[in-house]
């Protein structure tokens, strides 16, 4: 069994549910707290043991390659100052040199595309594939999947629990007493989900996907869909969910993006109880 070295981040979408942000700034590098949202994926990411992580890309996002990469004038400034401390987080926070590569998805045409784009990167092995939208705030996410993995093999899906009338706004998986998936619906009907296991934004999904994504016909909204392709895929190959218990924020979302941020500085030692402080006066205020 080959092991999972190798992580796909799609981050090509235009943002455009934050506009005016996102006119000159990838929604990618909008911050929570105090680092660009990618970098959370990436911290979850290298926490499962990822070595290279494979960036898919798209028109003005050269400042996702710029920030992981050193800043010489940043560092002479900080370094100068005796800003030491800044010095090690930045230092800790950048992947080693050649554990990155970025590659261009040349047109909007999905999830599925966007994969398909870093093929010759990844190779004929197993990857990871994390949306950067998607924070999983807890225990590392693909580090679990990844111990799952190396139980079960094949391919991997990250799910957690949604209410039950809500399951049409997902895609849902239904899974037998072992978690092996027996089914992947997109968006199911109201009423007729094979459970309320919605899809995460993780996966464990092995090469095989490459060649089914290349012919793929395009599905919902014109697009290439990632779902399709797995569902091809699980005629021949099994397919395990692995369960998150923690708080998933979809910070393609507003609401969602704001709770990120509340969570995450809630959770910082020398940010969370001041910040608690001045968001219960502000809500006393009504």
């Amino acid at each position: 069994m080959k092991r999972i070295r190798k992580a796909v981040l799609p981050v090509a979408g235009l943002g455009t549910r934050f506009l005016p942000a996102t006119k000159a700034i990838p929604k990618e590098m909008l911050t929570v707290v105090d680092r660009p949202v990618v970098q959370h994926v990436v911290d979850e990411a290298r926490e499962a043991g990822i070595e290279h992580f494979v960036f898919v890309t798209g028109r003005n996002k050269g400042v996702i390659e710029d920030h992981f990469d050193i800043a010489f004038e940043l560092d002479a400034t900080l370094a100068e100052r005796g800003k030491n401390k800044e010095l090690e987080e930045l230092a800790k926070q950048l992947p080693a040199a050649g554990q990155t590569s970025f590659t261009r998805q040349q047109a909007p045409l999905g999830l599925g595309h966007a994969v398909w784009c870093a093929r010759e990167i990844v190779g004929d092995e197993p990857f990871a594939l994390l949306l950067p939208d998607m924070l999983h705030h807890g225990p590392s996410c693909l580090a679990r999947m990844v111990r799952t993995y190396e139980r079960t093999g094949g391919n991997i899906v990250a799910v957690y629990e949604v209410p039950d009338d809500e399951t049409h706004q997902y895609g849902i998986c239904g899974v037998d007493e072992d978690m092996r998936i027996t089914r992947m619906v997109e968006k199911p009907k109201p009423g007729t989900a094979p459970s309320n296991l919605a899809i995460s934004g993780r996966y464990i999904l092995q090469p095989e996907i490459f060649g089914l994504l290349q012919c793929q016909e395009r599905g919902a909204g014109g697009e290439i869909q990632i779902t399709d392709a797995m569902i091809k895929l699980a005629e021949t190959q099994p397919f395990h969910a692995a369960r998150f218990d923690g708080e998933i924020y979809d910070c393609g979302s507003k609401i969602g993006f704001l709770m990120a941020n509340v969570a995450y500085a809630l959770d910082r030692e020398e940010l969370g109880g001041p910040f608690r402080r001045e968001l219960e006066a502000l809500l006393a205020k009504g």
